[in-house]
């Protein structure tokens, strides 16, 4: 099984994904080490990725998904898939696949990103993931948006196991 843990840059996605992945003692991928050294230069200057900027990193990590798979592993992947159709690219033809959609505000992101340090995602793009953001809604079926409110990341990564009734390892 691949448990992808999605959501804007600052909801949590990577610190939740690696509590999951120790708790069940799978393999965790974080979604930016997939990106191609041009996209991390954009992001680092400043600039939003666009949809084609995108294609080779959603390809890598679809590539890494179906090795996971192929091999018979179990993963969490901590990745944005702010868009329905990277949602349905990342999970279409993966029936091991499942998704959680961490929902946080804009004010409680903002505040986050602020206190990052040594991330190349910088608060002037977050206006850009606001834009492309498009929420999940209850047609997508293998997408579960879990509310973070101020839960801690541990406890946030036993409401998913409970959510998905996944048994820790």
């Amino acid at each position: 099984m691949i448990l992808v843990v999605a959501g804007v840059a600052g909801s949590g996605k990577t610190t939740v994904g690696q509590h999951l992945a120790r708790r069940l003692r799978w393999t965790f991928a974080d979604g930016d080490s997939f990106h191609p050294a041009a996209n991390i230069a954009k992001m680092r200057a400043g600039l939003p990725l666009a949809d084609a900027d995108r294609k080779p990193w959603l390809a890598a990590i679809t590539a890494w998904m179906d090795d996971i798979i192929a091999t018979g592993q179990s993963a969490v992947l901590a990745c944005s898939a702010l868009k329905r159709g990277y949602r349905d690219e990342l999970l279409d033809g993966r029936e091991q696949a499942v998704m959680v959609f961490l929902m946080i505000t804009r004010e409680q992101d903002e505040s986050r990103v602020l206190t990052r340090h040594g991330h190349f995602f910088a608060e002037p793009l977050l206006a850009s993931q606001y834009a492309a953001l498009e929420p999940p809604d209850p047609s997508e079926s293998r997408v579960h948006p879990v509310p973070t409110g101020d839960q801690p990341a541990g406890q946030l990564a036993a409401d998913i196991i409970a959510l998905l009734g996944l048994r820790p390892g």
